[in-house]
């Protein structure tokens, strides 16, 4: 018996394919989105959901696009006959800083990042509400919608503190129905994107390979690097029954982030 239906975006590599299959460890039907370029990586998650006994199924979409949302979570109810936990997890970066970013790119990041959650949260919860079950929307955010850690990610780190305050006015809407909205916020975690961002910190600077990656260690007192499966523990919790009592917030997976200011790091708190 299922625990419920689950969707998860952005899900064919990476957190979002983390957090799919340890939601259906969890025992929840799990439907998963991504782009229509990553179909043959998107089936392969499905497949492995199959395995481990519980139904899915795969919706090729972009976030940013409205009909396009309301059409999937449309597919999503008519398929496994509704929906109880949403997880906004697709999102982009781009390695610039504010002076050259072209508006064309803003508005990609912003769309995505900003647009493509609210789409989420906004038809999930309208779902929820006729269901009439409660639920469950989970956001993507980061430690950068918390301070903007490097001038290179600017845009990134201005959309994800976007989705700090969208998660806290979809909490106050969407409470009376018995529906909590979050969002986790992780620090460095070993994905193509922070691949992206070293190969891309490689060619801007001139480090050697790795450089960047070595250098988030130092992001947080764990000096270490997180993995896709560490932010989909938090996730899980989120989407579980013992998370009921939490709503509104944006939760941080490491306790602090680190800035070299004069040779030193200092800690510096994220609320």
């Amino acid at each position: 018996m299922t625990k419920g239906i689950a969707f998860v975006t952005g899900a064919a590599r990476g957190i979002g394919k983390a957090i799919a299959l340890r939601l259906a460890d969890d025992g929840f039907t799990v439907a998963v989105n991504d782009l229509p370029t990553s179909a043959k990586a998107l089936q392969d998650v499905v497949e492995l959901i199959k395995a481990k006994g519980c139904a899915s199924s795969s919706h090729l979409a972009d976030i940013s696009e409205e009909e396009q949302v309301k059409a999937m979570i449309a597919d999503v109810v008519e398929v496994h006959g509704g929906l109880d936990v949403m997880v906004a997890n697709a999102g982009i970066v781009k390695w610039i800083t504010l002076s050259d970013i072209s508006v064309e790119d803003w508005d990609r990041i912003m769309a995505v990042n900003c647009r493509g959650t609210f789409l989420c949260y906004k038809y999930a919860g309208l779902q929820m509400i006729e269901q009439g079950r409660g639920g469950r929307i989970i956001g993507a955010g980061s430690v950068a919608g918390k301070r903007v850690g490097s001038t290179f990610m600017s845009a990134y780190g201005v959309s994800k503190f976007a989705i700090r305050g969208l998660t806290q006015a979809a909490a106050l809407e969407f409470g009376p129905h018995n529906i909590t909205v979050n969002s986790y916020a992780p620090g460095a975690v070993i994905t193509p994107m922070l691949e992206y961002l070293d190969s891309s910190s490689t060619e801007m600077v001139g480090s050697e390979p790795g450089t960047f990656i070595e250098f988030t260690k130092d992001w947080g007192p764990l000096h270490a690097t997180g993995t896709p499966a560490d932010v989909a523990s938090l996730v899980s919790f989120l989407a579980s029954e013992e998370s009921r009592f939490i709503t509104g917030n944006c939760l941080s997976m490491v306790a602090c982030s680190s800035t070299e200011v004069r040779g030193r790091y200092v800690c510096n708190d994220i609320p």
